[in-house]
């Protein structure tokens, strides 16, 4: 999409016509972490119909079979989509293989950082998780230890990690989420930031906006290389940069984390020169906006 201005949609149906396929993110715009959001199983559904291939490509730092229960739990059944693709299973297929001279020099001992019910990422694999950064060889991070942390409960982990030249394995590049409840919460990708511009820490990121993720998705929904494939997300940073690195089209949905900053209540149309501002000021241009997941 060009710079200058972005087409706001009112539905799916506006323009799925000229697909193959789509990539939907999950937080901001399948649900916000309490139920689907309004319209969101119907066009589901009339994606379904219209015998459109659908992957559900997140960022969430588990396992795809971790992940689709908990969409299920939220009320999104696993016959509304074909594929569910997360950061967390390129984290995982990475360290297994270790074929890449960057995750080959990790070593074995990490320390975890995150939520204790994110910890099994890499069960079953040659790994053993250590308590002290001393020990360790690498940092493993899903996210905070609790939402509410202040930064400087990070600052003498990180200190000592880039001390002894430690990388970070960071399963969830976001930045933060928007849940339903109205409140935005950061992600790994928040200590991953930090760990790189004060501590100049190396970060290894697994996920979105990394194009292979995206290539990954569209694979496994038996795409070809020249499909036409698009990618609706909620994230400027992840989603619009991602696709637009690997060669697809992005559709903006205006009701997740930029809500405030377009003035708008979730799920409500931003006004169009407010709409290409903030892209301006975030330099990513999606082929086109929605104010929430609808057909």
């Amino acid at each position: 999409m060009a710079a200058g201005s972005v087409p706001l949609i009112r539905g799916l149906s506006d323009i799925v016509d000229d697909y193959d396929a789509l990539l939907l993110d999950q937080w901001g715009v399948i649900h916000g972490g309490i139920a689907p959001y309004p319209g969101v199983l119907e066009a589901l559904a009339a994606l379904r119909a219209a015998g459109k291939p659908v992957a559900v490509l997140s960022n969430a730092p588990r396992r795809s079979q971790h992940a689709e229960g908990r969409l299920r739990q939220i009320g999104v059944p696993p016959d509304a989509y074909d594929q569910l693709v997360t950061s967390g299973d390129s984290a995982h297929a990475a360290l297994a293989a270790r074929d890449d001279p960057v995750h080959a020099a990790l070593g074995r001992a990490y320390l975890f950082v995150g939520p204790g019910w994110d910890a099994g990422l890499v069960e079953g694999l040659d790994y053993r998780q250590v308590d002290d950064v001393a020990e360790a060889d690498f940092l493993l991070v899903v996210g905070l230890f609790d939402e509410a942390d202040p930064i400087e409960r990070y600052e003498p982990l990180f200190a000592a990690a880039a001390a002894r030249d430690l990388a970070m394995v960071c399963v969830n590049p976001d930045l933060v989420i928007h849940r339903q409840n109205g409140v935005t919460a950061p992600c790994a990708g928040w200590l991953a930031r930090h760990y790189q511009a004060t501590h100049g820490g190396r970060v290894i990121y697994h996920g979105k906006p990394d194009p292979a993720i995206f290539l990954r998705a569209a694979r496994l929904l038996g795409q070809a290389d020249d499909a036409r494939i698009l990618v609706v997300g909620d994230s400027l940073a992840t989603d619009v940069r991602g696709a637009a690195a690997a060669g697809y089209d992005s559709l903006f949905v205006t009701r997740g984390i930029y809500a405030d900053e377009l003035g708008i209540e979730p799920g409500a149309e931003p006004e169009p020169e407010r709409l290409a501002a903030v892209c301006a000021r975030h330099g990513e241009w999606p082929t086109a906006a929605i104010a929430t997941l609808r057909w």
